[in-house]
């Protein structure tokens, strides 16, 4: 069989959008187009953007095309290019969505406001992990509930073992009393006792028949 000297596979092909954070040209606005940023999520493919107009800037409620869903995830904060609509004002589609170091250069040489707050949500995080905040005090409060929930099983432990060796010592005192209360068969103590109940009868008999 010839050897593949190929770089093909599936897992591979699956990983073909591996390099889409890499640095890509500034796309700058053109002519019927606005920066914005998202300022609510509104479901359905739709979310509210304040786009930054000549006029001073204007919420616009905007449609997220076909072509971006489910691959490129807008969040709320996050600096788009929308296209305006001149049948309705109120109304834009979004372009594109901006990485935040390409927001950071679109402030630096002012094409959006200076006071715009640029997100981190589009920059990858290790494993995921560093966006998890570990509060303490739900942690302190856990261990604390822990530390409670040992002692008292040890109170309870030690409550159990105190009252099984008090019936191990009880039933060790029964079992003495009764070992004293046994009376042993003596022949010779009955035949004594015998002895002495018909001397008695005789002695009875004797005074009532006076013989």
């Amino acid at each position: 069989m010839p050897k593949n000297k190929g770089k093909g596979g599936k897992n591979r092909r699956r990983g073909k959008n591996e390099n889409e954070n890499m640095k890509r040209e500034l796309i700058l606005k053109d002519d019927g187009q606005s920066y914005a940023q998202v300022t609510r999520i509104l479901g359905s493919g739709y979310i509210e953007a304040f786009c930054f107009d000549n006029t001073g800037g204007k919420k616009r409620i905007c449609h997220i095309r076909g072509k971006l869903r489910k691959k490129v995830w807008i969040n709320q904060g996050d600096v788009i290019l929308v296209g305006l609509r001149d049948y309705q004002d109120d109304k834009a589609d979004v372009l594109m969505k901006y990485l935040s170091d390409e927001a950071r250069e679109l402030k630096r040489i002012r094409e959006i406001p200076d006071n715009v707050n640029i997100t981190e949500t589009s920059t990858r995080t290790e494993d995921g992990m560093n966006d998890i905040v570990f509060d303490d005090t739900f942690n302190n409060e856990e261990s604390s509930s822990d530390a409670k929930v040992s002692s008292n099983t040890s109170a309870l432990q030690k409550v159990i073992n105190d009252s099984l060796s008090e019936e191990e010592s009880d039933d060790d005192d029964d079992d003495d009393d009764q070992d004293d209360s046994i009376n042993f068969y003596n022949p010779n103590q009955l035949t004594k006792q015998t002895g002495n109940l018909n001397a008695k009868n005789l002695l009875t008999t004797k005074k009532s028949t006076g013989k």
